[in-house]
């Protein structure tokens, strides 16, 4: 009983901005770490950025420097800021929850939420 909700997506000009975030819900026991990904038409899910519920960062290398993940572990909730968009950012973007239930480490996805990018 686990549910990821996304919002923040839209449509945007390159090198404009867009903040994303996700609110998890339900019967979890542990987060480890929460994130997003992304997947553009007709290119595998990849992934964008994870934070730890210590606080540990990692980045994709095309987003590093540009997007900036966040996280209120008390609100279960976890944002993506994004700067400097670039058409190669378009795709749906998805959030991601690694955490623990009944003792073993589990992965829960949100619907996604879509990011388009124009020139």
């Amino acid at each position: 009983q686990v549910q990821l909700v996304e919002s923040g997506g839209g449509l945007v000009q390159a090198g404009g901005s867009l903040r994303l975030s996700c609110a998890a819900s339900g019967s979890i026991f542990s987060i480890n770490a929460m994130g997003w990904y992304r997947q553009a038409p007709g290119k595998q899910r990849e992934l964008v950025a994870t934070i730890t519920s210590g606080g540990f960062t990692n980045y994709a290398d095309s987003v590093k420097g540009r997007f900036t993940i966040s996280s209120d572990n008390a609100k279960n909730t976890v944002y993506l800021q994004m700067n400097s968009l670039k058409q190669e950012d378009t795709a749906v973007y998805y959030c991601n929850l690694e955490g623990l239930r009944y003792g073993s480490r589990t992965d829960y996805w949100g619907k996604g939420t879509l990011v388009t990018v124009s020139s």
